[in-house]
């Protein structure tokens, strides 16, 4: 059986407690703190806005003795701004009560990054020598590994049953390791996760407290915009920068789901752990990208700004600007989420997008009973910090009955978990 504890208050502070190890690896997770840590700081700066949905943030860290030949304690408590501990703290006799148990007891979330090869040893048969390993075994909160280590490491039969040891259990998540140029100026597997994957992860956690509620849940999401070629320079498009569907992605396969995302126009890094992704181009891409892959989907995310007319012909070569017509001849784009709702079987969600200026839920109103959908997410475009391009977001979850739940301005990862949270809360579908 598996010990959980109390969830606590989401208006209380989150705690992260990082643990690092000894692997070169260990400078990448100086951004991975520094960006908790400075979250935190603002939060804290925006506490008397009640309008404001981000929750505050504090870090600590665990700095083993094979960390410190890499990197040293006062760096690190200079990014937590909070002293880093070390074994020769766990060793102490004069601090009351264990640090180990005190630790434990702190942590909303627990990261070991980088995870060498000997720590992750010591996980898998629940050895306890140091103080991360005794907090380990002292805690009861989810724990994030991102191992680190040169590829013939990583690819030997031990350390890769001693992975998939960690993760049959319930309490471990895990970033596997990418492949690239390593320290070791090997190209292959074994190179740490991104400090930004581990900071999505761990804020995925901090909502989901290590729930992964959509295990075995298939999820399609479109994202970003589409461009309708003019000619081969030339396109009709529009400033989507695909952010809120990655966002949904990320939240989705952090609680354990299938996710495919087909992604149109962006400028976003798309290696995305443990996502399937398909870049496409038109809105007839995304169009064949969303009905080969549809049947087998549980729940369809239409995030995506797809074009709503293209040119009437698009010419293979470019037009000289002399040639550019006056008046350019359009014709209309497939309506794609109307399309697929009349495919939809009674064990399918689709969730539209509606992204408006002004009285932004008439229209999604409409647009929902219009297309037949599950519900629909309405977003205003025309505010600071919400819409295009922007970190955050804010949006009204309409569901099919028209019931409307205000979802405040967070980050775009925050709030794609608010809306999982309510897609989750529709009516069973017999």
């Amino acid at each position: 059986m598996t010990m959980k504890r109390e969830r606590r208050s989401t208006t209380e502070t989150a705690r992260v407690l990082f643990c690092i190890t000894g692997g070169i690896a260990a400078y990448k997770v100086c951004e991975a703190i520094s960006t908790l840590a400075k979250l935190g700081v603002q939060a804290g700066a925006q506490a008397s806005d009640a309008n404001s949905a981000e929750s505050r943030v504090e870090v600590r860290a665990i700095v083993t003795n094979g960390a410190q030949q890499f990197i040293t304690p006062l760096t690190i408590a200079t990014l937590c701004r909070h002293p880093a501990y070390t074994d020769r703290d766990f060793w102490q006799a004069d601090r009351g009560r264990p640090l180990h148990i005190e630790l434990g007891e702190w942590a909303d979330v627990i990261v070991i990054a980088p995870l060498t090869a000997n720590t992750l040893a010591k996980l898998a048969y629940g050895l306890a020598d140091n103080l991360l390993t005794n907090t380990v075994l002292a805690s009861t909160c989810p724990i994030l590994l991102a191992p680190a280590m040169n590829t013939d490491m990583w690819e030997q039969a031990t350390v890769q049953r001693n992975w998939r040891i960690v993760n049959e259990l319930e309490r471990y998540h895990a970033i596997a390791p990418g492949s690239g140029l390593l320290a070791c100026d090997r190209v292959g597997s074994g190179r740490m996760a991104e400090p930004r994957d581990l900071v999505s992860q761990i804020r995925s956690l901090l909502h989901t407290h290590g729930d992964r509620d959509l295990a075995g849940t298939q999820i399609l999401i479109s994202a970003g915009g589409t461009r309708e070629a003019i000619d081969p320079v030339r396109f009709i498009g529009n400033p989507s920068t695909g952010k809120m569907g990655v966002a949904l992605a990320q939240a989705a396969a952090h609680r354990g789901a299938a996710v495919t995302l087909v992604c149109g126009s962006t400028m976003i890094d798309l290696n995305l752990p443990g996502i399937d992704v398909v870049c496409v181009v038109s809105a007839d891409d995304m169009r064949s990208a969303l009905h080969d892959r549809f049947a087998a989907t549980d729940w369809l995310i239409m995030a995506a700004a797809v074009a709503d007319v293209r040119p009437a012909q698009c010419h293979i070569t470019k037009l000289a600007k002399s040639d550019l017509p006056a008046n350019l001849p359009l014709t209309d784009v497939p309506d794609l989420v109307a399309e697929l709702a009349t495919l939809k079987q009674p064990r399918q969600r689709i969730i539209g997008f509606a992204a408006q200026t002004g009285d932004i839920v008439t229209p999604a109103l409409g647009k929902l009973r219009r297309k037949g959908l599950d519900a629909i997410v309405a977003n205003p475009v025309d505010r600071v910090g919400a819409g295009f391009a922007s970190e955050t977001n804010e949006a009204v979850f309409i569901d099919a009955t028209g019931q409307q739940t205000a979802l405040p301005s967070a980050n775009k990862l925050i709030l794609a978990h608010r809306i999982l949270d309510r897609v989750q809360a529709l009516p069973s579908i017999a």
